[in-house]
């Protein structure tokens, strides 16, 4: 059986990746020929084929598409050239060091992927964005500012088309929290996860 159908709290990582400075989760998966560079992956987080991320912290429950790019680093506009010859100085001996100033700048330069999130197929975000927890990112998107919880956003660049619930669902979901629960909790209240969302909330929100 291969190691992506099979259950186990350890990463699966697909053939041909390149994980650079990167913590994975429990029960987490990265498809194959991904690259992560400075990326944390929430638990039950997956990425599917063909994904470059650099620079994010990604919830838990989070699902990503094929293609997806998070956190494209960018070359200097400001310097007299944008190719990377001013900073990979060593590559072209024009130094005994490369500008590690500027790899810091765009290191610190954070995407963050809120929980439970869906990243559709060849999508964009950039650097110093963040997506909300249950936001839906459609296919294609180019993400270049914040997306709120639970929202949809598509085009290019991504604009809101609706909400997926009503605001008192969404706070009552965020208060919820059910990305934290233990893998035991959530196996244990599996069935609710299919019922109708008020349903859900009816059952599980503490206050109501």
């Amino acid at each position: 059986m291969s190691e992506f159908n099979r259950l186990t709290t350890e990463p699966a990582i697909g053939d041909n990746c390149r994980i650079e400075n990167s913590k994975l989760g429990q029960y987490t998966r990265v498809g194959i020929f991904n690259h992560y560079e400075n990326v944390i992956l929430g638990d039950y987080s997956y990425t599917s084929e063909f994904c470059i991320l650099q620079n994010v912290e990604i919830g838990k429950f989070s699902n990503i598409a094929a293609m997806v790019r998070i956190g494209p680093t960018n070359h200097p506009m400001e310097r007299p050239t944008l190719h990377h010859f001013t900073y990979r100085r060593m590559l072209y001996g024009f130094d005994d060091k490369d500008d590690a100033e500027f790899f810091e700048h765009r290191k610190s330069r954070k995407t963050y992927i809120g929980h439970d999130t869906w990243i559709g197929h060849g999508a964009i975000i950039m650097p110093e964005v963040t997506i909300g927890n249950g936001a839906v990112v459609g296919s294609g998107a180019i993400v270049t500012k914040d997306v709120e919880a639970y929202s949809v956003v598509v085009g290019s660049p991504a604009k809101p088309i609706r909400k997926r619930f009503d605001d008192i669902t969404i706070k009552k979901l965020e208060a919820i929290e059910w990305w934290n629960w233990s893998y035991e909790k959530v196996k244990e209240n599996f069935n609710d996860f299919l019922l109708d969302i008020h349903e859900f909330i009816n059952k599980h929100y503490e206050g109501r």
